[in-house]
């Protein structure tokens, strides 16, 4: 099914006036071009759109949906016609970025803050994913860049090291772990958490951890951010696996313990990724130096 947009703004004009010659010169289309038009949009529908009566036409059940989507098609069409004018006379800039739940929260900020600072015509739209879905996104071009842990090597990705991460488990000074120097992810799994929503990344990893231990987490409770579930964990109501810079920035206003875990998953590489091209456009150029430089 194969609709032109001038086949839609057709319809809609028709639907509008509630006539065939009246839609046909607001398109400034021949009345017979048009009627073509239509038939041919029927055909390939197999379905009638418009009921023609002697004072004019009124759209059938099929043609009310088609004037929903028509709707919204042309104005999807015509919002990207605008973006793009705006890369074309070099007005403006966006790129689609891609990151876990720890470098969204831990290091994003600290790199594109600069970045975006510099440049005020470049706007970076940010979604939050698991690792693995982000690879296989950035590998099949849904998004510009892409910051993950365990992005192995791939004949359809370049990827480059951006931080070295380690999970951790923030506790309470008096809890039974404290005295550890460290403990394997499967120890805990007895303890009651805090964490993040289920809709983040790293609740993601954690409880594809657990279900391959053959267990689940026991949650008293969830927050947004980890300096939230830090504060619960040194007050004693459960323990949170953190990124270990979490921890330690929580461990300046709390009493809190911080014990690697020691399950070889736990340390990770979040490696910044881009699909495998000859030339990557200027403004993911600019960004991928940005993440390279920043401290």
């Amino acid at each position: 099914m194969r609709f032109d947009p001038a086949d839609l703004r057709l319809f809609l004009n028709v639907a509008m006036t509630g006539s065939i010659t009246l839609g046909a010169e607001r398109t400034h289309l021949a009345i017979a071009s048009a009627s073509a038009r239509l038939r041919g949009m029927e055909d390939h529908l197999g379905t009638a759109l418009l009921e023609r009566k002697r004072r004019g036409i009124e759209l059938t059940a099929a043609g009310r949906v088609l004037e929903g989507h028509a709707r919204q098609i042309l104005a999807q069409m015509e919002t990207m016609r605008a973006d793009l004018s705006e890369y074309a006379h070099g007005r403006r800039g966006r790129i689609h970025l891609l990151c876990n739940t720890v470098t969204l929260v831990e290091f994003l900020p600290q790199a594109l803050g600069p970045f975006l600072a510099a440049h005020p015509l470049i706007d970076v739209d940010i979604e939050e994913h698991p690792s693995r879905r982000i690879v296989a996104a950035i590998a099949d071009g849904l998004a510009d860049i892409g910051i993950a842990a365990y992005a192995a090597a791939s004949p359809r990705l370049d990827t480059t090291l951006f931080r070295r991460d380690r999970l951790v488990v923030a506790a309470a000074p008096d809890h039974p772990l404290a005295g550890r120097d460290a403990v394997h992810f499967a120890e805990v799994l007895d303890c009651d958490f805090v964490g993040l929503g289920s809709d983040s990344a790293i609740h993601d990893l954690l409880a594809t951890q657990a279900a391959q231990a053959g267990r689940r987490m026991k949650f008293r409770t969830r927050l947004r951010t980890f300096a939230g579930i830090c504060e619960l964990a040194a007050l004693g109501v459960g323990i949170a696996v953190v990124p270990e810079a979490a921890a330690r920035r929580a461990a300046l206003k709390h009493a809190l313990i911080a014990l690697p875990l020691a399950d070889g998953w736990a340390s990770r590489d979040l490696m910044v990724c881009v699909r495998r091209q000859k030339l990557q456009p200027p403004l993911v150029t600019a960004l991928l130096a940005a993440l390279a430089q920043a401290p």
